[in-house]
Parts: C-alpha cells; structure tokens; sequence
C-alpha cells in the first residue's frame, strides 16, 4: 500500500487510551474503511508491535481536497464522538507526497 508517484499518502497516528487500543481497532474500523467512499485508493490501519496502543491510519488520496471531505463529513464526525474516551487528542494528519514507489512482482505460473 503505497499508492503512486504524485499522490498523497495521509497518516494519522492515533494514541489509544491504555487498555483501549482493540475496543478502538473495532470501533473505528468502519470509519477507516469509508475513506475509499471519498476519494481514497487505499487505506490501512497499523498497530505498533512494540506499542499496542499506536495505531497509524493510512490512506492514499490523489486529490487532497478528498481527504477534508472525509475527515470533516458528518459521518466520520460522529464515528470520532463516538470513539471519544478510547484515543487520546489532538489528531494532526501527517502529508506525505509520494516521489517514487517499487515493488516486486511474482512471476505468474501457467497451468
């Protein structure tokens, strides 16, 4: 999950409350998959293995502009009231431009 050259990559890094981090994974799943309803290519939670309570949202945009219709739409408002208590605040989204990308690509087999 990368997206491409040109785009822009947003990471939210989210705190969870101690002792909250999966009641906030499941609760905030919904709103992080609906990124892909306003714009986005592609979306990711990460959770830290070394810190379970850090959890970076990511999501790939083309158009910045889709990522504010997201974060500031009613429905994402809500899901954050309603995870209220489990994370802790501010929320600042990181912007990254993406200037190149690389991967390795298996070789198909035929049958």
């Amino acid at each position: 999950m990368i997206g491409k050259a040109g785009d822009n990559l947003i990471v939210m890094n989210w705190v969870a409350n101690p002792f909250r981090a999966e009641k906030f994974l499941a609760m905030w799943l919904p709103a992080a998959e609906a990124v892909l309803r306003y714009g986005a290519t592609e979306w990711a939670l990460i959770q830290s293995n070394e810190d379970p309570q850090k959890i970076d949202q990511m999501a790939v945009f083309p158009d910045k502009t889709d990522w504010d219709r997201y974060w500031y739409s009613e429905e994402i408002s809500d899901a954050r009231t309603q995870a209220s208590g489990l994370y802790n605040v501010p929320l600042l989204p990181v912007w990254h431009t993406i200037a190149a990308v690389g991967a390795i690509v298996p070789e198909s087999v035929d049958a």
